[in-house]
C-alpha cells in the first residue's frame, strides 16, 4: 500500500499487507480484510465486516455491519450485503476433521446487482443471480434464477424484481416495465431477461 491512499481505511480496522483495494472505497471500524483480496472502488465496508483471504469484490459493492464474505466467495459489482447476513464455505464442517484451505473450500458467485437481506444465510456452492433479490432471514440452498425475489426456509422463488429492486408483474404476453430501471422485462419459461 501506497503513503497516499486513494480509499479510507478507519484507523480500528485492519488491513493486511497484499490486499488491493480501489478508490473511493471505505473500510469502517472493527473490519479486517485479508491478504490476497481485490476489492473494486467505490465499495463500503460497514463495521466489525471480515473479507477472507483471496476474496474477490467488484466495484460499488455495500457490505453492512457483522458480515464475514469468506474465501471461496466471490462478489460481482453492486452487491449489497444486509447486517448480519451469513456466507459459509465448508458444506461439511466439523471440528474433528478439518478442512482448512482452498482445496476445501466450495464456491459462491454472487452476480451483478444482486441483494441479499439482513440474516440471510447463503449456503455454499451456490450463484445467485443478477440483480436477485434474497430476503431477510432466506436461507438459500440453490442456485437463485436472474431477477428472482428468494424468500423463506429453504428460499423459494416468491415472485421476479427489476434491476433496481420493484416486484415485476407481468402481462399475458409475459412483459414488465419498471419505471425507476427504465427498463422492460420479459418472463418466460420461468427465466426473466430484460431490454
Amino acid at each position: 500500500m501506497s503513503d497516499k491512499l486513494n480509499y479510507y481505511v478507519n484507523e480500528h480496522a485492519v488491513v493486511d499487507d497484499g490486499v488491493e483495494i480501489g478508490e473511493g472505497t471505505k473500510v469502517w471500524h472493527f473490519s479486517h480484510i485479508q491478504k490476497g483480496s481485490k476489492i473494486g472502488k467505490n465499495c463500503v465496508f460497514g463495521q466489525n465486516v471480515n473479507v477472507g483471504n483471496n476474496v474477490t469484490i467488484g466495484n460499488y459493492c455495500k457490505v453492512q455491519n457483522n458480515v464475514s464474505i469468506y474465501e471461496g466467495v466471490t462478489l460481482e459489482d453492486y452487491v449489497f450485503c444486509g447486517p448480519s447476513m451469513v456466507f459459509t464455505n465448508i458444506l461439511d464442517p466439523k471440528c474433528k476433521y478439518p478442512q482448512v484451505g482452498a482445496q476445501f473450500y466450495v464456491k459462491t458467485l454472487v452476480r451483478e446487482g444482486a441483494s441479499i437481506g439482513a440474516n440471510a444465510t447463503i449456503v455454499c456452492g451456490n450463484t445467485l443471480g443478477k440483480h436477485c433479490m434474497v430476503g431477510a432471514g432466506t436461507v438459500v440452498t440453490k442456485d437463485v434464477p436472474d431477477y428472482a425475489l428468494v424468500i423463506g426456509i429453504p428460499g423459494r422463488v416468491a415472485g421476479w424484481v427489476s434491476e433496481a429492486g420493484k416486484k415485476l408483474m407481468f402481462d399475458k404476453d409475459g412483459k414488465a416495465f419498471c419505471e425507476k430501471s427504465g427498463r422492460t422485462y420479459f418472463l418466460k419459461n420461468n427465466i426473466v431477461t430484460s431490454d
